[in-house]
């Protein structure tokens, strides 16, 4: 072990830093460089990571989607779509027991396949049905646990910036990868209604109905959601479609989404200097921070490499002796438990890094590169939890926001069946790899 003495000491270094509370990115760009000086590595390799960061990240053409996705959904966020759709599906579903929870539930489907953006979704929605659902006495605990999961559904379905993340660091097809999601995105959403069935079904008290709508109200309402629906249906198609059909990059996919969502807000009559001045801030805010973090992590593996980090991580897997199943078990119990205490972009460009050879090295009796692209979607199902695993979950925090009168414990205690949901998907994922694997297989023949 004493050969390994150096990445062990980088690992505990970053563990340490990482608690500290100081930004990630410079906790590992900073441990890369501090271990490169004490471990006598020549400054002169340095200039790796340099050469690593101008290529792999700054002309990297994929990444340009970031941005584009980013803004696509806060724009489409700001130009009133969901708002709209949020009412007529309220009005619609509202007198059933559960109704509210249902169009909070095809809300988040909706809002994923359209921007991607948890905040913008888990806000929006904390502040638009969580009080209608409060004022029909649904229990807090399923009210706030739907709205902090069903958001979060964004970074697994496409277009997700996960994915884009996760095709760079694996160097594989983005939009192999949107394809192969779409299965096990529409799979998570399909547990969490039969859950809200469920619940309907045999405790119908926990999600009462609310006022009854008269006939011709539900009628109107029916062909005010089908408008509702129109214009977030047409962008999806515009951006996944393309991509589907091979008409367009995803990067390509992007900026249509984007123009369509600018589109979208100026037909909304929603669309002003100060949200596009606002829109653009936050997507210059969000894309500073995953490149700033991509940075750190480049100049953290480049040093962790050259001081046998990666033999240490292949060792150590080796040296459990059992079958392919047992190590991506591991894995992903590692990245569950990561997951509380940081979220998707650091796991993402940390671990994925490191244990991605060793998936590839393994028999799982399909090509690798089936095997990559699984091992990604099956690593964003798995990520999604840390959105709403205590202490750091992200989506419970943003919803705390909106929701002051809701305790902390009531939000923990209702994100729970919805993790063991997301970890109920998983198992099936893994189980049943053509779950993720069948879209892009069909559609390449």
């Amino acid at each position: 072990m004493s050969e390994y003495l150096w990445p062990m000491a980088m690992l505990a270094g970053l563990v340490l830093g990482i608690f500290s509370g100081y930004p990630v990115a410079f906790v590992l760009s900073g441990i890369g460089i501090l271990f490169a000086v004490l471990a006598g590595v020549p400054m002169l390799f340095l200039s790796t990571g340099v050469s690593r960061i101008y290529s792999g990240i700054l002309t990297n053409w994929l990444l340009i989607a970031i941005p584009l996705f980013v803004f696509m959904g806060l724009m489409l966020e700001r130009s009133g779509v969901a708002e709209r759709l949020l009412k007529s599906l309220a009005a619609l579903f509202g007198r059933l027991p559960g109704g509210y929870a249902f169009a909070v539930a095809i809300i988040g489907v909706v809002m994923a396949a359209s921007t991607g953006i948890i905040g913008a979704s888990v806000v929006l929605m904390g502040m638009m049905a969580l009080p209608a659902m409060q004022q029909a006495r649904y229990d807090p605990k399923i009210s706030t646990g739907l709205i902090a999961a069903s958001g979060t559904l964004g970074i697994l379905i496409p277009p997700s910036i996960m994915l884009i993340v996760l095709g760079d660091q694996l160097r594989i097809s983005v939009g192999d990868l949107f394809m192969g999601a779409i299965g096990p995105g529409l799979m998570l959403a399909g547990l969490y209604f039969v859950y809200l069935i469920a619940i309907a079904f045999f405790q119908p008290h926990r999600m009462p109905a609310g006022e009854p709508e008269r006939a011709a109200s539900r009628g109107a309402a029916a062909i005010q959601l089908a408008r509702d629906l129109l214009a977030p249906v047409l962008l999806i198609a515009a951006v996944l479609g393309t991509i589907i059909a091979g008409i367009a990059t995803p990067t390509e996919a992007a900026a249509i989404g984007a123009a369509g969502a600018l589109l979208l807000a100026l037909i909304s009559r929603r669309l002003d200097f100060a949200t596009l001045r606002t829109s653009l801030r936050d997507t210059t805010k969000t894309t500073a921070m995953i490149i700033f973090v991509m940075i750190g992590a480049t100049i953290f593996s480049v040093i962790f490499r050259r001081l046998g980090g990666d033999e240490m991580v292949i060792h150590a897997f080796d040296a459990l002796g059992t079958g392919p199943y047992f190590v991506l078990f591991v894995i992903m119990a590692l990245v569950f438990i990561l997951g509380f205490f940081l979220d998707w972009v650091e796991i993402a460009l940390v671990v994925v890094p490191l244990v991605a050879p060793v998936v590839a090295s393994l028999d799982f009796g399909m090509p690798q590169s089936q095997v990559l692209a699984w091992f990604a979607i099956a690593l964003a199902v798995n990520m999604q939890t840390s959105f709403l695993t205590p202490p750091f979950g992200y989506a419970l925090f943003y919803l705390r926001g909106v929701a002051p009168d809701v305790s902390i414990g009531t939000i923990y205690r209702g994100i729970v069946p919805f993790v063991l949901l997301q970890l109920t998907a998983l198992l099936m994922l893994i189980i049943f790899p053509q779950i993720s694997l069948w879209l892009p297989a069909y559609l390449a023949k």
